[in-house]
């Protein structure tokens, strides 16, 4: 689709809790009016539409993507966790148009950059440096990136952070999540109040650019010895809460490998799987946001470029012990451990009724699927779809009350944002492999016979 990346621009961003207030009532208002109409269109023709049929509609998708990308900050955050997370659940043309919200954002004008930069340097701040480029070079939900050379001619990237985000966040959300409920995606029943204050405890942590930089620090000491990875270098005398320095690092997008040598892309991906197994069973540290930005390919050094480490969280060992158990049970076809281990993580209970608990056993199963073969190839095979179509399937369904713990959630997003940049890129890779070195000693001998 034509439209699904949209043209960024200089638009000031509404920093005040009135100003995005009013934003989101006309969004209501203007979705409202679509509803009314298309909802008279199709009872005068006979039919009876669902309220979700209304509001659903590409045209009232294209209005939310383009209003969350024109506000930035947490509401475009929530639109981009959504496209991702559900959108190999939603009808593919919804999918394509709020696929916009991970192209890049609207940016802001210089005056108001300017006015950011000032408040968090002082008024003396372009004095540090040779040249400070006011057109970034990437803008997204909550910053943007600018190129900037200091006096002392270190090439730099300095992530700015639109105003007034820290101050809206909450509202935000509570405005998304409202916009969701009237679209009838949420379960009736379901107490989302957990989930909702841990996203606003999330992106209340990638707001602080402070945390995000010792973040940034604590990947580059682990990968240090990783001659495969680089991490830009935290430049800390210009890093505050509002504004990330960091060494500026070469390298094109890793999108931009779709059309490469066949072995290229396996590396790449290759590299980005083990990388995120070591995160969750060796680091105990894991980056959680797989936006296909926050990974370049640096063609003259082969190395690839690791960005964005504001949804950097730190994983319990239980949590990884209980993965640990979970993929080893998968991996040995054991059906009922796997339930168990399903279990014993919170990813089912007796909340849920038997056979939807069967149909959620399927999912895993397929899921396991990548990680059984010798070399899956993630441009041949029909996962994806399988798996959307019995997510549709269980979503249909409006009596589950139950809800993982927060924490699976940001370990799930990995794991899927992982397959989906691995099918963009068609690889190759062998996950099982992989996953040996992180499973206790007894599960080579498990599974190889069924391979």
């Amino acid at each position: 689709m034509s439209s699904s990346r949209p043209d960024p621009r200089a638009l000031p961003v509404p920093s005040g809790r009135i100003s995005r207030l009013a934003r989101f009532g006309s969004l209501a208002s203007g979705v409202a009016g679509n509803v009314a109409l298309q909802g008279a269109r199709q009872l005068a023709q006979g039919r009876r539409p669902t309220m979700s049929e209304l509001i659903l509609t590409p045209a009232n998708v294209a209005r939310l993507a383009e209003e969350l990308a024109r506000m930035r900050g947490a509401a475009m955050k929530m639109g981009q966790l959504l496209s991702m997370d559900a959108g190999e659940m939603l009808p593919p043309e919804l999918a394509a148009i709020l696929a916009r919200l991970r192209a890049d954002a609207h940016y802001m004008p210089p005056q108001q950059l300017r006015s950011v930069l000032t408040a968090a340097w002082g008024p003396d701040w372009q004095r540090r440096f040779r040249s400070f480029n006011v057109r970034p070079i990437a803008a997204a939900s909550i910053g943007q990136v600018h190129r900037a050379m200091t006096k002392d001619g270190e090439d730099l990237a300095i992530k700015v952070q639109y105003p007034g985000v820290r101050r809206s966040i909450d509202s935000d959300v509570d405005n998304v999540a409202a916009l969701l409920r009237l679209s009838g995606l949420v379960p009736k029943g379901l107490d989302v109040a957990a989930m909702l204050a841990e996203a606003k405890r999330q992106l209340h942590e990638e707001a602080d650019y402070g945390r995000e930089g010792r973040c940034l620090a604590r990947f580059g000491a682990l990968l240090a010895e990783s001659p495969d990875f680089c991490v830009p270098r935290l430049h800390e005398a210009l890093t505050t809460p509002d504004v990330l320095a960091m060494s500026h690092v070469a390298g094109q997008p890793v999108e931009d490998l779709a059309e490469a040598p066949q072995d290229l892309r396996d590396r790449v991906m290759t590299l980005l799987i083990g990388l995120m197994f070591r995160e969750l069973f060796d680091f105990g540290l894991m980056q959680t946001d797989p936006n296909f930005a926050n990974y370049r390919h640096d063609a003259a050094t082969g190395q690839v470029v690791l960005l964005d480490f504001g949804a950097t969280r730190d994983i319990d060992p239980g949590m990884a012990d209980g993965y640990r158990r979970l993929l080893r049970a998968g991996l040995a076809g054991d059906l009922p451990a796997s339930e168990a281990e399903m279990r014993a993580l919170g990813f089912l209970s007796d909340a849920v009724p038997p056979d939807l608990r069967a149909l959620m056993m399927r999912m895993f199963e397929i899921s396991m699927e990548p990680l059984r073969a010798p070399i899956f190839d993630f441009g041949a095979n029909d996962m994806a779809l399988r798996l959307r179509d019995l997510g549709m399937e269980i979503g249909e369904r409006r009596e589950i009350h139950h809800l993982p713990p927060v924490e699976t959630f940001y370990i799930q997003r990995k794991f899927g944002g992982m397959y989906l940049l691995a099918s963009r890129l068609r690889a190759r890779v062998a996950i099982r492999d992989l996953i040996y070195p992180h499973i206790n000693d007894g599960l080579n001998e498990v599974t190889s016979g069924s391979a």
